[in-house]
């Protein structure tokens, strides 16, 4: 295991490989989202759907594995929630942007993440 990672300004505690992976792919979502694109308010729409979606599915208290493991299983209900919050941007259902940013943003309030 890793001794730490650092994920946004966070230092995971522990971090395996495969947290690491993701963590990266989640702070390159935060910056495609910070882009300003013609689809940035659509997007940022998406990016509250999948907030709520992971408000649902987590619930206040939970850990990067946990957020991982929900990660995973995103292919089965992303694109359903990002076309309901932007019907009519396509170019807003962008994972890489959208959901990578969601859940970087929730990684940073991980139990097992502790700030810098």
């Amino acid at each position: 295991m890793a001794r730490g990672v650092l994920s946004g300004g966070v230092r995971v505690r522990g971090a395996t490989p495969a947290v690491a992976s993701v963590l990266g792919e989640w702070d390159a979502g935060e910056r495609r989202l910070d882009e300003r694109v013609p689809a940035r308010e659509a997007r940022l729409r998406v990016v509250a759907a999948v907030d709520g979606e992971l408000r649902r599915r987590l619930g206040p208290r939970y850990a990067l594995a946990d957020l991982v493991r929900v990660y995973g299983e995103s292919s089965t209900w992303f694109f359903t929630l990002a076309e309901r919050a932007a019907p009519t941007a396509p170019d807003a259902w962008d994972p890489a942007a959208t959901l990578d940013a969601a859940f970087a943003r929730w990684a940073r309030n991980a139990s097992d993440a502790v700030a810098r």
